[in-house]
């Protein structure tokens, strides 16, 4: 059987470094919330058979705004948990009666509402035909510092085979499902499916898939987006 590929977005969270008074992914940008930019990227994907999007169980934000053009594209599950880890994982387990243990699931940031085409699509052809699965990333390119208590350096590291890990974030929902289940602790997807002893595939992403985290990102964000259009 051929595998279907599906996307899942957290956007369960307060984001606490942002210091909105409201929550992040509402956030306008260019015209439209932050949600909607990351939604319609992902759904841009011809491929994408349904995208969830995983909120707060008391989120009251999401219904304020028209999303039928994306009919059953798009579908909102309040199931958010504490974590991202936690967020995903209640998405999966709630859309695991629509999607079977070898499609794939797309997982994104709500704040990464830059993705470009060209990278989601090597994403797509490149893991799409991995036995892992893998996620876009970028190469680390700034000179490296640990440091101590008091912001002092204490070392200087090689940045040589380092990458900066973004999204999607593509898995099996099984193998997925199975790595979160059995990682209480990690900031991403592949973290969780690194502790199960597989070597997810980096594939190339862009210095414009930026993760919006305070509000100077804002009028970067905006920018990129004009530029898109």
């Amino acid at each position: 059987m051929t595998a279907r590929y599906f996307g899942l977005l957290p956007a369960a969270g307060t984001a606490s470094r942002f210091g909105s008074a409201g929550l992040k992914q509402y956030v306008p940008i260019a015209g439209k919330p932050m949600l909607r930019h990351a939604i319609e990227r992902l759904l841009a994907l011809p491929e994408l058979e349904v995208l969830f999007v995983v909120l707060a169980p008391d989120d009251a934000d999401f219904r304020k705004y028209d999303w039928s053009e994306f009919g059953s594209r798009l579908a909102p599950l309040y199931c958010g948990g504490a974590s991202r880890r936690d967020s995903v994982l209640n998405g999966l387990v709630a859309a695991a009666s629509a999607v079977d243990p070898n499609d794939w699931v797309l997982v994104h940031d709500a704040a990464r509402p830059c993705l470009g085409k060209a990278e989601l699509r090597r994403l797509i052809d490149e893991v799409g035909r991995d036995e892992v699965g893998g996620i876009l990333a970028v190469p680390v390119a700034d000179t490296l510092k640990r440091v101590d208590e008091e912001h002092r350096i204490v070392a200087t590291e090689p940045r040589d085979g380092l990458w900066q890990a973004q999204t999607p974030q593509m898995f099996r929902h099984g193998m997925l499902l199975q790595a979160l289940r059995d990682a209480e602790h990690v900031t991403d997807e592949a973290s969780a499916v690194e502790r199960l002893g597989y070597k997810p595939k980096l594939v190339e992403g862009s210095t414009g898939n930026l993760k919006v985290t305070l509000p100077s990102d804002l009028d970067v964000a905006q920018a990129l987006l004009r530029l898109a259009s």
